[in-house]
């Protein structure tokens, strides 16, 4: 099947694929956001500091760079259907690697294991991605990753609540002060009792991957052809696309900034004691699932994939500001947002890195359909040079890590996000128009 014929494809002859899809879109969500939650944790057992901390994002997300093209030949040889399998194989083997991690408290085993996820999901990324954009209309390529993207962080809002519930039951007796005020050996046992809660979640994570290999495997989920575009031929390298090579610097800059509202939020929250700063992701993963819902409503049929890019943008930088600026003791915002509803209420300048989530969650679903557009054959290469970009997670959240720790002031490093979300702006005014450098 031709990325053309798929691309006229009946709705009803995509509920299946977008069905499968979605369901690996959860699996996305829910191993990604996982880490916002391990941070804390791993902080506490691995006896951390906080730019120490932030690894865990750093190995997990150095993945994409170093995998992406490697896994993108994978693909060649084995077609998407059956790289998905191979990735979510992967998967399993990263999962089971959390159980020496976990009896060793050894934060490098722990590294290893996130790393070893990381890969796995990079072949799923680069192959599930163009199957979303080409399984219909290229005009509404961005609505329908906008539902992935609602699935995805619906799995982001649920991750936090689990694992607190699952893992960081009584957790906040177990702070950095309280260990170290035990005896050598108290401490030690305290450490093992914490860190032993992680082995039944991540068993139960691999037999659910080992299932849906079968589910993809034994599947009729339709294979990508791709063929070359006329236009196209004297073109030799992906390099050559700047609408690709540029959206891939967007989606570095992007991811960069999720990875830092999501996984940031909590440390900040327990640096200003917020009581329930473990769970603080969710908030940040709420308001992403809002922004998605307005573009599975709102595009194309009220604005372009072009334009929500745009306001993805200007609405990033004016949250960047509010969270570098805004007060650490006032909470009108929440109390105006949702004050009435019971849900507790966080300090203004935590809002709005809460907010952040609304503010981008566009980004990825406007960028892919406008960077891989007439690509042909090179859609693997481009969706793995995008798949690249992910690195953003892995650097952007060390930057800010490193600036949170030099200025001893979480509040001030959210300025790393500014340069991010400007050339966002830039991509959504010119980039993704260049087709010539």
């Amino acid at each position: 099947m031709t990325a053309t014929t798929q691309a006229q494809a009946s709705p009803k002859s995509s509920l299946l694929p977008m069905t499968i899809i979605g369901v690996l879109f959860f699996i996305f969500g829910f191993v990604t956001w996982l880490n916002g939650s391990l941070i804390p944790f791993l902080k506490i057992i691995c006896e951390l500091n906080e730019f120490q901390a932030l690894f865990v994002t750093f190995a997990f997300y150095i993945a994409y760079t170093v995998m992406a093209l490697p896994m993108s030949s994978i693909l060649k040889r084995t077609g998407y259907k059956n790289g998905m399998a191979i990735g979510l194989a992967i998967m399993v083997v990263g999962s089971l690697l959390f159980i020496p991690a976990a009896q060793s408290a050894n934060f490098i085993l722990f590294l290893g294991a996130l790393f070893v996820l990381g890969t796995g999901l990079t072949i799923l990324q680069t192959a599930s991605n163009p199957y979303v954009v080409h399984i219909g209309p290229k005009e509404s390529a961005a609505m329908r990753i906008s539902i992935m993207g609602l699935i995805n962080k619906g799995a982001g809002v649920i991750v936090p609540i689990l694992f607190t519930a699952l893992v960081l039951s009584g957790f906040e007796n177990f702070t950095a002060d309280h260990l170290a005020a035990l005896s050598e050996a108290d401490r030690l046992a305290q450490i093992n009792e914490l860190s032993s809660r992680l082995v039944m979640p991540y068993i139960y994570m691999a037999l659910a991957l080992t299932f849906l290999i079968g589910l993809v495997k034994f599947s009729s989920l339709p294979e990508l052809e791709f063929e070359a575009a006329e236009e196209h031929q004297e073109k030799g390298s992906i390099t050559h696309f700047p609408q690709v090579v540029l959206g891939a610097v967007a989606l570095f800059a992007y991811v960069g900034v999720e990875v830092i509202a999501g996984d940031t939020i909590g440390l900040y929250g327990e640096s200003l004691g917020v009581n329930n700063f473990a769970s603080l992701t969710s908030y940040t993963m709420v308001f992403m699932v809002f922004g998605y819902i307005i573009g599975v409503t709102c595009i194309p049929k009220f604005i372009s994939q072009e334009k929500a890019l745009l306001g993805s943008a200007l609405a990033g930088i004016v949250c960047i500001i509010g969270a570098a600026l805004g007060s650490r003791e006032s909470t009108v915002i929440a109390d105006v947002l949702w004050g009435w509803s019971g849900i507790p209420v966080i300090p203004d300048t935590v809002t709005f890195v809460a907010l952040m989530g609304l503010a981008h969650a566009l980004v990825w679903p406007s960028i892919w359909p406008l960077a891989l557009e007439g690509l042909g054959k090179y859609t693997a290469q481009g969706s793995a040079l995008l798949i690249m970009g992910i690195s953003g997670g892995a650097i952007l959240p060390l930057v800010f890590g490193k600036v949170a720790h030099f200025a001893d002031n979480t509040q001030v490093a959210y300025w790393v996000g500014l340069p991010c979300y400007l050339f966002i702006l830039f991509y959504a005014l010119k980039g993704h128009k260049m087709r010539s450098w």
